[in-house]
């Protein structure tokens, strides 16, 4: 017995549905953990986004028309995830590790480090060191990130950019201009550094 997924008139059996999701999506896959691993600075944070667009992309298949634009469709599952993500972080309460909640309880050395402050110097130490460009881009507010990253690395046009991040297209221009203006601001003195006035 074949399951059928519907919405409205459009039904598809669960081997319609497969192979769809094969021949339609996967491709993106990549770009996908590209965008995601950007909007969140995390490997794990970007496979968990990854991992939830493609569960809502299978969920909500015939919502999709075979054909079109997959990937500006995916994107834009990718980017409300990631937006509903991050409001959800923002609104829970702070997160404290437990080895210096006992340390504090039991009066333990107090010159002692917990580990988590060891791994955050570490971390500093390593963002310190890396790519500035990709500092840069981090430091920037989401929205304006998001912006960049769609156009400027993953080439999508300025309708698709309205599409995914469901804004007029004169927004994207704007928002666009005010990112790279933020950008530029950010990497002034790392590009005299490299030779450029």
């Amino acid at each position: 017995m074949l399951m059928e997924v519907e919405v409205k008139d459009k039904s598809y059996s669960l081997v319609n549905s497969s192979h769809i999701f094969e021949k339609e999506f996967m491709p993106h896959l990549d770009a996908m953990y590209n965008f995601a691993l950007k909007l969140t600075a995390d490997v794990d944070d970007a496979q968990d986004l990854v991992q939830d667009t493609c569960l809502k992309a299978y969920r909500f298949i015939n919502s999709f028309e075979p054909g079109t634009y997959a990937k500006a469709w995916l994107f834009r599952i990718l980017k409300n995830n990631f937006i509903n993500d991050y409001r959800k972080k923002s609104r829970g309460p702070s997160k404290v590790e437990f080895e210096w909640v006992e340390q504090s309880i039991s009066g333990e050395d107090e010159a002692a480090e917990p580990a988590y402050y060891a791994d955050l110097q570490a971390e500093t130490v390593n963002d310190m060191l890396g790519d500035e460009i990709t500092a840069a881009l981090q430091s920037l507010p989401v929205d304006f990130r998001m912006i960049i990253i769609l156009c400027d690395l993953e080439e999508f046009s300025y309708e698709e950019m309205a599409k995914i991040l469901d804004i007029p297209i004169g927004t994207v221009r704007s928002r666009l201009h005010r990112a790279r203006a933020l950008l530029k601001t950010k990497l002034v003195h790392y590009a005299k550094t490299k030779g450029y006035n």
